[in-house]
């Protein structure tokens, strides 16, 4: 393996150079071209004396193997006296190693303060003068690496260090402010605790262990973070005997308490073991201030509400159970929603509505409406205030993912009015490692005639394992097996959404900073500030209201979608729609990243709407008997021949393969039908109907061609040069077609 990791031009400062982990790191990166200015005091390791012998020996050793170094015999404490010796001798400092150190080693009891001081002086404020002197010069050059030291008794403390295990701690701390500071300018800074002899190590360990200890299995990771080609920042690594690892830190998921309510040790007690509980599918590992704060930022909404302070029915008992009948019966506050034309022209055209929509836009246009899925909007206020905290046995806003959404419209809405919306319980199930909680809202108008019903579902991560069922009724047009029909849509909207929807939707009641704050966002993990899941579900409802119900909300049932992807606010959406007798199956498709963002959806259909022609179909699935479609034998083969293999041989035809392909088979009767073989993900899949995912090759051939194909009697080439075959999209990745249907055991 050659050496390409050379350091030349670069100027390395390693303190502490004289011997150990300072001299292998010297020595290397001298070999490997660096300059290296060799610091030592010349000290014992516990401080004492001082002696130039040190630095000259290792300066001496990298000159007589070819290299370039200068010594320098200051204390770490003078640090812009030894960033000023690279400076005179070669005019610039790339890399700091601060890897001076000594120890003073007392039981905490009989520890002075001269003994703490100088520990600090040495491992704290030593790296702070070195690195605070060579700053301006990375800072002007866009270049710097830094490298500090802590160790193991740093991370974990050991006996009688007390001072040396808070000051190696200390450069933790020192190097993940660094990185952040620093990171826009070029400037890397991570932290290792090694394990090598060293003076400092051969009193407190066996020689046998020392043996294997050598510095020099240290050096090679510390080599390669203060290289250019590394960006790695902000990390601490665990290396030693030929070991290097990455350490994280980890977090239990917690328990967030009601913030009015009084909180008690007794309440600490009770949930201690969910506060400590690292195996429970909740602990996160965060890496910043940030994240950090999660969990305090989310329980800000965490409140008990006034009915729970009141004495409410108990619905979680004192061992984590949950009772879901209890849980329905419970009543909550209902809130009041008043509306104007204003309000319904702020959400549509939050929805993406233009001044050429007037019956959007246009309070006076005869046909003005609101989209059927201003529905969730007066339900949005009354669905937030159920206190979530109260019916499940651990909850953290932070934790909540809304999974689904429905909405019934019994009655279309006035342009404006008053709306009552009162939330309930419709169900809570237990998935394990989550619950999905579903709330209902139901909406009536001033005289109490119902207007629309919403169910909000949620997933609750680290909220299960309450003793409850996993399974319950699925209401609305949409089912978990609703898929898209495996035939080309009836009708496919695009439209683009624009950077400022997110900024517009939110002023229709949805405050959460997630879609504004950049911060916040990235608090979520989010790179940019997300755009609303119901925006993007209003989006789509009104793609069908347009297409389906000819703007009329008397023709629009229900709707309900499942939320699989976010959406980023100007991407493009496009909505691909089936109609199935009453009701309009459909997807929405994120095109700029070529992902699902809303699946297994539908809008019931009633009304006028029910009485217009359906789009003329195409052939769907083909039917398993009957022989309309001679390939269907074909790929039931490929099937059978995939899952016949070892996981290890799936995974291998996967990793050779690499493709999606989709087969539009068209038989003797002009019907067409689609089957896919997913070659790309997980262990292979092979079915009718469109690929989950976007392929990568989409194949037109007649079912007779094709049976002809995977038999060995027609010639691919041949059928392709002559138009028998049609490829779309990755051409060369039809070549691989030999690996598929060497799974029914024909040939290409």
């Amino acid at each position: 393996m050659a050496q390409n990791l050379r350091f030349d031009g670069r100027v390395v400062i390693v303190t502490g150079a004289g011997g150990g982990l300072g001299r292998s790191h010297a020595l290397a990166f001298g070999a490997r071209g660096a300059s290296v200015v060799v610091n030592d005091l010349g000290g014992s390791f516990t401080g004492e004396g001082a002696s130039t012998r040190a630095a000259d020996v290792v300066v001496e050793e990298i000159r007589a193997a070819g290299g370039k170094a200068v010594p320098n015999y200051d204390s770490v404490l003078d640090g812009d006296k030894i960033v000023e010796t690279a400076m005179k001798a070669y005019g610039r400092v790339d890399i700091i190693i601060n890897n001076a150190g000594i120890l003073k080693d007392v039981s905490f009891a009989r520890m002075t303060d001269q003994q703490w001081d100088i520990i600090f002086q040495v491992h704290v404020h030593g790296a702070y003068k070195v690195t605070k002197a060579a700053w301006p010069i990375f800072k002007k050059q866009k270049f710097g690496r830094i490298i500090n030291t802590t160790s193991a008794a740093g991370l974990y403390g050991n006996f009688g260090q007390a001072n040396y295990s808070a000051a190696k701690l200390a450069l933790v701390g020192f190097t993940q402010t660094l990185a952040l500071e620093g990171k826009k300018d070029n400037i890397y800074t991570n932290v290792i605790a090694p394990m090598a002899a060293s003076r400092m190590t051969e009193t407190v360990l066996p020689p046998d262990m020392l043996a294997s200890l050598k510095p020099e299995m240290v050096t090679p990771l510390v080599e390669y973070l203060c290289h250019e080609d590394s960006t790695e920042n902000g990390s601490i690594f665990e290396v030693g005997a030929g070991y290097v690892g990455k350490l994280r830190w980890e977090r239990t998921g917690g328990h967030g308490f009601p913030i009015d309510r009084t909180l008690l040790p007794e309440h600490i007690q009770e949930r201690w073991e969910k506060i400590t509980n690292f195996e429970d599918g909740r602990a996160t590992h965060p890496t910043s201030t940030q994240e950090s704060m999660e969990g305090i930022i989310a329980n800000f909404e965490n409140v008990a509400g006034e009915a729970a302070a009141a004495g409410r029915p108990r619905v979680v008992s004192e061992d984590g159970k949950v009772d879901v009948e209890a849980a329905k019966s419970l009543t909550f506050e209902s809130d009041t929603f008043e509306y104007s034309e204003r309000d319904v022209i702020l959400y549509n055209l939050g929805l993406g509505a233009t001044r050429k929509d007037l019956h959007l836009v246009y309070e006076n246009s005869e046909n003005f409406t609101a989209v059927p899925t201003f529905g969730v909007i007066p339900s949005f206020t009354a669905m937030n205030a159920v206190p979530f905290g109260d019916i499940l046995p651990s909850f953290n806003p932070m934790m909540l993912l809304h999974g689904e959404q429905y909405l019934e419209i019994i009655k279309p809405f006035p342009s404006h009015g008053k709306l009552i919306s009162t939330p309930y319980v419709v169900d809570i199930l237990d998935k394990g490692k989550g619950c999905v909680a579903t709330i209902g809202v139901k909406t009536t108008d001033e005289n109490g005639e119902d207007i629309c019903i919403n169910e909000f579902t949620m997933f609750i991560r680290g909220a299960g394992n309450f003793g409850g069922k996993k399974e319950g009724a699925d209401r609305g047009a949409s089912t978990a097996s609703n898929q898209a029909p495996s035939r080309k849509p009836d009708h496919i909207v695009q439209e683009k959404t624009h950077e400022n929807q997110a900024a517009l939707y939110r002023l229709s009641g949805d405050w959460n900073p997630l879609h504004i704050d950049p911060e916040m966002a990235a608090v979520g993990g989010f790179d940019v500030p997300i755009l609303h899941g119901l925006c993007s579900f209003g989006i789509a409802g009104k793609h069908i209201f347009n297409t389906y119900c000819n703007n009329d909300a008397n023709n629009f049932k229900n709707i309900k979608v499942r939320f699989a992807k976010t959406v980023n606010p100007g991407e493009t959406l496009e909505t691909s729609m089936w109609r199935e007798g009453s009701k309009v199956i459909f997807q929405v498709h994120a095109v700029e990243r070529d992902v699902i963002v809303i699946s297994n959806a539908a809008v019931e259909l009633q009304g006028e709407a029910l009485k217009a022609a359906p789009a003329a179909p195409v052939a769907t699935s083909p039917p398993a008997a009957g022989g309309a479609f001679k390939s269907d034998a074909v790929f039931e083969q490929i099937k059978t021949g995939i899952e016949a293999m070892s996981a290890a041989e799936r995974q291998a035809q996967v990793k050779k393969v690499k493709g999606i392909f989709q087969f539009e088979i068209t038989n003797e009767a002009g019907q067409t039908a689609t089957y896919h073989v997913d070659l790309k993900n997980g262990e292979g899949v092979v079915g009718s109907g469109p690929a989950a995912a976007k392929p990568d090759v989409v194949i037109s051939v007649k079912d007779d061609i094709f049976v002809d194909l995977a038999s060995g009697k027609a010639n691919a080439q041949k059928l392709f040069m002559s138009g028998g075959i049609k490829v779309k999209g990755q051409v060369m990745l039809a070549t691989k077609l030999g690996d598929i249907l060497k799974a029914n055991k024909s040939k290409l």
